[in-house]
């Protein structure tokens, strides 16, 4: 597959996890403030992972954002964990980003919830069409906790309990957030993908050698649920920002000067 490929992608790839922390933190921050010039209020879906932790870092450190006028959410939880669990992920954003800006609305799924207060989060989150995703690649290729087993590009619904992949669980485990396979819950609860396609502005941030294969998938082979994350290539607004061992497998066919 030659560079011509990729060119309406949008691609950015350094050598630290840092600096691509840096750079999609910037336009990040670059695309709020051009919202925030023309209307009050933006809406941003956070992901929660250990890839995203130099981006939030930028973004809880930035002096050009007013977190005021932002109603932000999250995009998927785990199920079956003890509400004071560490690994939700309404925590990790907390812990990352919440807790160290005033951010003018916050609201998460949580687990402990019955169907009505997901029904009320649902149509929160649907009060106004999203105007920037945060998001990552799974080792498995998927977006949010849309596995390929339970993914799909047509799903009616805004948000959904799945069943999690093996892949997905050990991912965890690799990303040392549990100790243990047998410590990964079995199911969450996510935004689908047909919901987070409709962001105007997708940030997709991946770092790390155990994401090259998905990276690869994504960009160069077939738009289907086998791979979830290669439907974003369809999306005209979606930034993808690397690390050198994350793209490695494609490295030779990309063109850039970053």
């Amino acid at each position: 597959m030659d560079t011509d490929t990729f060119s309406k992608l949008n691609i950015n790839v350094y050598p630290t996890k840092e600096l691509v922390g840096k750079a999609a933190g910037k336009a990040i921050e670059d695309e709020i403030n051009r919202i925030q010039k023309e209307k009050k209020f933006i809406r941003i879906v956070f992901a929660a992972a250990p890839s995203q932790d130099e981006t939030l870092k930028y973004l809880v450190n930035s002096n050009k954002i007013d977190w005021q006028r932002v109603i932000a959410f999250n995009m998927d939880e785990y199920l079956g964990l003890p509400s004071e669990a560490p690994q939700h992920f309404s925590e990790y954003l907390k812990v990352h980003l919440f807790s160290k800006i005033n951010v003018g609305e916050v609201h998460l799924i949580d687990s402990q919830s019955n169907a009505k207060e997901l029904s009320k989060f649902e149509e929160k989150i649907t009060e106004e069409p999203i105007d920037v995703v945060c998001l990552g690649i799974g080792e498995n290729g998927h977006i949010a906790f849309n596995d390929p087993p339970v993914a799909d590009f047509n799903d009616s619904k805004i948000i959904k309990i799945v069943e999690l992949d093996e892949v997905c669980r050990q991912q965890q485990v690799n990303d040392e957030c549990f100790d243990e396979l047998e410590d990964v819950p079995k199911n969450a609860i996510t935004l689908t993908i047909p919901f987070l396609m409709k962001g105007k502005k997708l940030f997709c941030i991946v770092t790390g050698e155990n994401k090259a294969d998905a990276v690869y998938h994504t960009l160069t082979g077939e738009i289907d649920e086998s791979c979830p994350a290669s439907i974003l290539r369809l999306h005209h607004g979606c930034s993808f920002y690397f690390d050198s061992s994350a793209i490695e497998k494609i490295e030779n066919k990309l063109n850039y000067e970053n």
